[in-house]
């Protein structure tokens, strides 16, 4: 089951409940990291292994066996910290989001906004919000989406959670992006609408998003769509 936020342990927080071995790994791949990130600074100029598709450094390969070290609770947080501390370039991020299981590519979603990145990873976020592995859209949703979606593709992030049931509590700053966002209501309208046609129930997020559109200084909160009397109705993929 998917939670409403996704939460990535420190380190702190991982040496209290990692063994002896998974904690001497992690002290390892930690320190390969912070090596290509420490000979990267140190030669700005010169070629780095991730340029290469047929090459990458030993992290990216501590990396994939994060969970099988550290225990697949928490893969994700070794994973991110390995990124924060290789300081990973869109090279390596990418590599690693193209070329990994699920669970590896949730990890980046739930790292980019740690990385110096900018804008260039949202073909990653973009990839992740056409799956429809419920798993990547909650992870692509969070705060570097918020950051640097345009308001269109917010906005359909937004309908892509609704859609496949994602909690929208998932998304990052979703009442500061979402507030006054008229074409978001109109949206929201529409596709209550259609659901209500097809007999199908109006998810309950979907009017706590509405509500959120509102612009403060109106008295009132838009009307909440009303889901049409239980029909049998088919189930739609997630």
């Amino acid at each position: 089951m998917l939670t409403s936020r996704n939460s990535l342990k420190s380190r702190k927080e991982l040496d209290a409940e990692l063994g002896g071995a998974a904690r001497a790994w992690l002290d390892e791949a930690l320190a390969e990291a912070a090596h290509d990130a420490a000979d990267a600074a140190a030669t700005p100029g010169a070629p780095r292994p991730e340029a290469s598709p047929y090459a990458s450094p030993p992290w990216e390969l501590r990396y994939a066996a994060a969970g099988r070290h550290c225990g697949q609770e928490n893969a994700d947080s070794v994973r991110s910290l390995l990124l924060v501390e290789a300081r990973a370039a869109l090279p390596s991020v990418t590599r690693l989001y193209d070329q990994g299981t699920a669970a590896e590519r949730r990890a980046v979603l739930l790292t980019l906004h740690l990385l110096d990145l900018g804008d260039t990873a949202l073909p990653l976020i973009e990839d992740a919000l056409r799956a429809n592995d419920t798993r990547l859209v909650a992870a692509a949703v969070g705060p570097y989406a918020a950051d640097h979606l345009d308001p269109h593709a917010w906005r359909h992030a937004v309908l892509k959670c609704l859609f496949t049931e994602v909690p929208v509590a998932a998304m990052a700053r979703l009442g500061e992006r979402a507030h006054g966002d008229a074409e978001l209501a109109r949206m929201l309208d529409d596709f209550a609408a259609e659901r209500t046609a097809a007999g199908r129930p109006v998810p309950e997020d979907l009017r706590t998003v509405l509500a959120l559109t509102a612009p403060a200084d109106e008295g009132e909160t838009p009307a909440r769509p009303t889901a049409a009397p239980a029909a049998p109705a088919p189930t739609e993929e997630s």
